[in-house]
């Protein structure tokens, strides 16, 4: 990463008096890893036009590359020469702590005779569990050996196609894995989802991404049945990644706690992505917010009132509309969010814990997160970020309301999907002060 800022630090935020200016939406991070994946599995040349930079992104980068694609970054594009249906085989990938990147690239890897994951980040994405998408693979005729459904994972094929099950319970990312492998096998797949589908919105991004690149899919109105028939290519060309909503999210709910005016563009109004719902859940909680086309204006300062929503379609909104809970009069309550306790870190959990810490009052059940709202933070604290970007961004906005300054260990997470964030957020008035650490 080229921010200027140390390898390793931790960032202490300074409270602040208002936030003005104007932003342009960073790229998407997951529309950026779906269209380079599919661009890798195209024969021929296709031009990424504005690639998300963060650690996800490169990741990816990375392992297609030792896959055998041609990837270079230009300006602020990414070029991929792809390999279609043939990744290099015996190859062994690291795709650090992105979980949805390791997902993808294992649903292709049965493309290969053998290709085995593993990951420097053993307590994070070492953890998470993909046994759903492994017997999924298993079903298809895959050859698998994996550490209890955690990696490293070595899989292998060649797989059929045909009608396969796959849980969605926990994660949709199983799903879409299947999903970018399915048009290059034979048969196709006719995928059949089980459980209660977490995510809606990710799946119907895949979907845009096949079609994209010229891939014949139908599903269901519910998505419990995708039909992808085989025999298909994926076609090399040009695609525009859009505006990232996940930490747009962080943004707009910084801009309504603080007084000031600030606009975020390049958030286009009919985006799929589920995060999207943020812009909506801030206007219900009082937020003076306006869009006008891909530009959404937030007038801040205004007193906050507490919700309870559904936040399974906008999981990766969450942490940061839960700072905009811990000033809003009443106590707000996501429900339905059991699937961020499966991320970089126990998202309700370790959410509640460090609220705690701040004073405030907050409690959990399986499948949900409350906090109560507060008028004043006394700040003064260190907290943790847990090695989470989505941590870091919650802790973030609640330092610009505290009395005092808040550090945060691990700052240098936020380069996962976010790496402009902290500068994003100085370009609009905040002051930070980003202390090295040797700290893992």
């Amino acid at each position: 990463m080229t921010d200027g800022l140390p390898e390793r630090f931790d960032v202490l935020v300074h409270p602040a008096s208002e936030l003005r200016g104007e932003r342009r939406a960073q790229p998407s991070k997951n529309y950026t890893t779906r269209y380079l994946l599919a661009a890798a599995l195209a024969e021929g040349e296709t031009r990424v036009v504005g690639a998300a930079t963060s650690e996800d992104a490169e990741a990816l980068v990375r392992c297609l590359r030792d896959w055998g694609a041609g990837v270079e970054r230009v300006g602020e594009d990414v070029v991929v020469r792809g390999f279609g249906a043939h990744p290099r085989a015996g190859v062994t990938l690291n795709p650090g702590n992105a979980g949805a990147v390791a997902r993808f690239l294992m649903g292709v890897a049965a493309l290969t005779t053998e290709t085995t994951f593993v990951t420097d980040y053993a307590e994070s994405l070492g953890r998470r569990p993909q046994g759903d998408l492994l017997a999924a693979l298993e079903r298809l005729g895959a050859r698998v050996s994996s550490n209890g459904g955690r990696l490293p994972i070595t899989i292998g094929g060649p797989v059929r196609g045909g009608r396969v099950e796959v849980s969605a319970e926990r994660s949709s990312q199983y799903a879409s894995a299947l999903m970018f492998l399915a048009p290059l096998l034979q048969e196709g797949l006719d995928l059949r989802l089980t459980g209660e589908i977490k995510s809606h919105a990710p799946l119907r991004q895949t979907l845009d991404t096949l079609a994209a690149f010229g891939i014949r899919a139908t599903a269901s109105a519910d998505l419990t049945r995708i039909t992808i028939p085989g025999g298909q290519a994926y076609r090399a060309g040009r695609v525009l990644v859009p505006g990232d909503y996940p930490g747009s999210a962080a943004l707009l709910a910084a801009a309504a706690l603080l007084p000031g005016e600030v606009t975020v563009t390049n958030l286009r109004a009919d985006d799929l992505q589920g995060e999207r719902e943020a812009v909506d859940v801030l206007r219900a909680m009082g937020a003076d917010l306006v869009r006008e086309g891909d530009r959404v204006t937030v007038r801040g300062g205004k007193p906050l009132h507490a919700v309870t929503r559904d936040g399974d379609g906008f999981t990766d909104a969450v942490q940061a509309l839960t700072a905009a809970a811990a000033f809003a009069h009443g106590t707000t309550t996501w429900e339905n969010v059991a699937t961020l306790r499966l991320k970089e870190c126990d998202r309700i959990s370790d959410t509640r814990r460090e609220l705690e810490r701040l004073g405030l009052k907050a409690s959990e059940t399986e499948g949900s997160l409350s906090v109560t709202g507060t008028e004043r933070l006394a700040g003064g604290v260190t907290v943790g970020g847990h090695g989470d970007h989505r941590m870091i961004m919650l802790l973030t906005l609640l330092g610009l309301r505290a009395d005092a300054p808040i550090r945060i260990t691990g700052a240098h997470h936020i380069r996962k999907s976010y790496p402009s964030f902290f500068r994003h957020l100085e370009g609009l008035g905040a002051r930070f002060e980003y202390l090295a650490t040797d700290a893992p």
